[in-house]
């Protein structure tokens, strides 16, 4: 809503007219409705009564935000009509207020929409809700990126995850990653990728599938868990969040392009940057070992 009266405040004034005069009021009345409903927090009294005065309170509140911007929607309809008859108006201008229009009206339904259907930026449309369940960073706007990562540092693949989970590409990563490289023999997972089935079919193609089990084993599953090249895969698995922070300092912290293209190109860069480093570092240290030996015969002639 902030988008569309600023923009057609624009167009109102450049083609010499007062509709909007008070867009800023307008925002400021809006948002002042935005906050008022966002402070609203759902009660956790023991009687029912205050517990159905507060979600009454709450449902006011909502109503009378999605109202006004109805309302400002309904005028902006309007405004769009008479200005749509004059020449010197920007066509293009137009359509980006009706861009902004309809996603305003999505967002009106989305109060009542189920949480997956729900769009998070008008911006970056493929932004999606992340709850990473970590203290002090609950939840994150964004999109996960699956990684898979050699002993060497090296990343062998990567994969933008767009409405998918991670048990859903724990499968379709390795068999890509094996493709390319058929020496990959074990690997290990985080918890949140484990489902009987990826088991059992990582288990066919890798010698050791390294997955541990969400909930209480069974006494099958513990000894499976608690064997030496489970356990060993396990402590490596923690070198990998070197190279997630590796990745942020490289560009993934936060995007700067635009789209789910541009989002993805910038995923690859980040991946191809890492491991340019990773490579640099063994260069250098093969360098400094050579320069070592030749210091060593140096002084061995001397």
């Amino acid at each position: 809503m902030r988008k569309v009266i600023t923009l057609i405040a624009q167009l109102c004034a450049e083609a010499g007219l007062s509709d909007w005069r008070q867009s800023a009021h307008n925002i400021k009345n809006l948002k002042k409705l935005y906050r008022k409903a966002q402070g609203l927090k759902r009660s956790k009294a023991k009687k029912a009564q205050r517990v159905e005065q507060k979600q009454r309170r709450i449902v006011e509140a909502h109503k009378n935000y999605t109202d006004a911007a109805e309302w400002y929607l309904e005028k902006a309809t309007g405004t769009l009509a008479i200005l749509s008859g004059r020449t010197m108006v920007s066509q293009i201008s137009c359509y980006m207020v009706e861009h902004y229009m309809r996603h305003a009206e999505r967002q009106i339904d989305q109060v009542k929409i189920p949480h997956e259907e729900k769009v998070f930026s008008i911006f970056e449309e493929h932004m999606e809700w992340i709850s990473k369940g970590k203290a002090g960073v609950p939840q994150e706007l964004g999109l996960k990126v699956c990684v898979v990562e050699d002993q060497y540092g090296f990343l062998l693949n990567h994969m933008v995850m767009r409405k998918t989970s991670d048990k859903d590409i724990a499968l379709p990563m390795i068999e890509d990653t094996k493709r390319v490289f058929p020496a990959l023999s074990s690997c290990s997972f985080d918890k949140n990728f484990y489902s009987p089935e990826n088991r059992e079919q990582l288990e066919r193609i890798l010698a050791l599938a390294v997955m541990p089990k969400k909930g209480r084993l069974t006494e099958t599953e513990r000894d499976r868990e608690y064997s030496d090249g489970f356990l060993g895969g396990r402590q490596r698995h923690s070198l990998v969040e070197s190279g997630i922070s590796a990745l942020e300092n490289h560009g993934l912290d936060r995007c700067l392009d635009h789209g789910i293209r541009g989002f993805e190109r910038y995923v690859a860069l980040a991946v191809a940057a890492r491991n340019i480093q990773i490579l640099g570092t063994v260069l250098w240290k093969m360098k400094v070992k050579q320069l070592k030996r030749a210091a060593l015969v140096k002084r061995k002639a001397a």
